[in-house]
């Protein structure tokens, strides 16, 4: 295992000017989606890197972040499709809001209580019309006390963050090549509460102290290189290659070493244009997993095949006066013990209505991994033995109406219904053993689940203020999959998922230096299950924080940020308290 991390030090060394960030086609037939892409000089959007306060994540669906300040020297983004996170402290100009299309770089550094530390820096190396390159990295820790709801014991939860990366791209005449590479060093700890089934406690059982000192280190390199076609050619392609390495340092306990994970990726898209507003186009992927286990003969605790996974979609586009239409499948694959197919729609339809008013349809599919890394990413305490399942979302449909008609003020209504095989949920673990980690929790995998949402997204903007309100009301009903044996039926409740999410914002601008910002998360109706049958409901997020940034000048600005100001408890994941009343401040300078 030594010469494993030995050679990962190599690598990261060889691959930092070698390999690429690629993004994939994005669906022209919403509008409001990113048809122009840029190359941020901010780092890669990633749930990995948050608030040094948010020590873990809720998986939900990601929406797409809209930015207030252009950067008019991009050319293109990179794309990304994570889960969404409670709160993510993105660099730079987000927290002091200062424009960077006159500067190349930017460094950001907070400190506050429990140890929160924040910092970024990145650097824009190139910036013509035909080279881009920008080098980034983040960092996030924490490492105070903090206590469960559950029993009056306060418990260390540390957390070291590192996320660096490089990005480049060239111009050619017909064609753009693109190269980076990521580096990822998460440290952590599993401090949630161990569970005791009180039915067990009854008889005179042996009890261990779990480890909730010993920190778990994730370790992530990445690198890509691609090609593409400039934007309007008659035949259009793209062709990436991804290489992602994925290791956790530890299994269940200090003494076991854990799994890595090596993932080889391809992502392909052809088009071409012909009646002057249609196209015609094959896109897809492939992706083959191989897994690296210890030798030293006690690995029976590891159960991870080797397996591929792939997508091919056919579609077709065209584009109306104030119309555009996509059709098209997805025939999705698995390979291994697990071997399954399906096909899903691919369809897409916006209409514009009335002025700046549009209604939109969307009925998509998608095979979720469930990767050693995608789960890493959704939840860092998760067991680090045990292979998921992939997830099969056979629909995911959304029909909606958005509106920017009235001067400042926009509004997005929306209703959908996703339906899902194998789905994941998020359980506490029942039973540790001596030196092992306390409460890891464990995936249950296999679960069949459909979703209703619906809900509205409201923005205004006027002069000094700015407003946001988005609400979206969940019905979920879960039942156990065909992989079950001897269980079948509906389960009591999706176990973690919220009934009711409420995001709201409210951003004043007294006078030009000065920013006071209030930003609000409410989730409500989530309920877990313990120890196999007590279900249990978990307090709301009930969230409310205050930032206030002063910008000096273009160059220079200051900070304070106030989290969870209501000093409510609660909790992500059941047994791992966030932290109550915490304060931070910190610098920005753009350079």
């Amino acid at each position: 295992m030594k010469t494993i991390y030995s050679v990962k030090t190599l690598c990261v060394l060889a691959i930092m000017g070698t390999v690429t960030t690629v993004g994939a086609q994005e669906n022209k037939t919403d509008k409001d989606k990113n048809l122009n892409r840029e190359m941020t000089l901010e780092r890669e959007y990633d749930p990995s890197v948050q608030d040094a306060n948010k020590v873990n994540t809720l998986p939900v669906v990601k929406e797409p972040v809209v930015r207030k300040i252009p950067i008019d020297y991009a050319t293109f983004t990179v794309p990304a499709d994570p889960a969404k996170e409670i709160g993510l402290l993105p660099s730079g100009n987000i927290m002091t809001q200062m424009a960077y299309n006159k500067r190349r770089g930017y460094f950001n550094f907070g400190a506050g209580t429990y140890l929160n530390l924040n910092g970024d820096i990145g650097y824009h190396i190139l910036s013509t019309d035909k080279d881009k390159l920008n080098v980034w990295y983040s960092h996030r820790s924490t490492n105070g006390k903090v206590k469960y709801i559950q029993e009056d014991e306060k418990v260390k939860a540390k957390l070291n963050d590192n996320l660096a990366g490089i990005n480049f791209r060239h111009n050619f005449e017909k064609l753009s090549l693109l190269l980076g590479a990521k580096y990822g060093y998460s440290a952590f700890n599993y401090y949630g509460l161990p569970m005791i089934d009180p039915v067990q406690s009854i008889a005179p059982i042996e009890r261990y102290e779990p480890d909730r000192t010993t920190n778990q280190v994730n370790q992530t390199i990445q690198f890509n290189a691609g090609v593409e076609s400039k934007e309007n050619a008659p035949f259009g392609y793209l062709l990436d290659l991804g290489y992602t390495n994925f290791s956790h340092k530890y299994a269940l306990s200090k003494d076991q070493k854990g799994p890595t994970e090596n993932t080889f990726d391809v992502k392909f898209d052809l088009n071409a244009g012909f009646g002057g507003n249609q196209k015609i186009g094959l896109g897809g992927n492939f992706e083959y997993f191989n897994y690296s286990l210890p030798t030293n003969g006690t690995q029976e605790y590891l159960f991870f095949e080797n397996h591929a996974e792939g997508r091919v979609s056919p579609y077709y586009k065209v584009e109306g006066d104030n119309w555009n239409l996509k059709l098209g499948v997805n025939v999705m694959f698995v390979t291994g013990g697990d071997s399954k197919m399906m096909v899903s729609p691919d369809v897409a339809f916006d209409m514009e209505v009335a002025d700046k008013t549009v209604l939109y349809a969307i009925a998509g599919g998608k095979l979720y991994s469930n990767s050693m890394y995608d789960m890493s990413l959704i939840n860092r305490y998760m067991d680090p033995t045990e292979e998921v399942t992939p997830s099969r979302n056979w629909l995911d449909a959304t029909l909606g109406i958005k509106s920017g008609v009235a001067n400042g003020f926009w509004f997005d209504v929306f209703a959908g219904y996703k339906i899902t095989s194998d789905d994941v949920l998020f359980l506490p673990s029942r039973l540790y053993r001596e030196g092992e980690f306390g409460n890891y929790t464990k995936p249950m995998g296999g679960i069949d689940t459909k979703h209703f949402f619906a809900g509205a997204n409201l923005k205004y903007n006027y002069q000094w203020l700015d407003v946001s309100l988005k609400g979206v009301y969940n019905n979920w009903k879960a039942k156990y999959g065909s992989s079950w044996d001897g269980a079948s039926g509906d389960l009591e409740h999706a176990w973690g998922k919220p009934e009711m999410e409420i995001n709201a914002g409210v951003s004043i601008h007294p006078f030009k230096p000065l920013t006071i910002a209030l930003d609000y998360y409410l989730a409500t109706g989530r309920y877990v299950e313990l120890f196999g049958y007590k279900s249990v409901k978990m307090d709301n997020i009930n969230e409310l924080n205050l930032t206030g940034t002063y910008n000096f000048n273009d160059t220079f600005g200051v900070y304070v940020k106030l989290n969870n100001v209501l000093f409510q408890k609660y909790e992500v994941l059941y047994g791992y308290p966030l932290q109550s009343f915490s304060a931070m401040a910190g610098v920005n300078i753009n350079f």
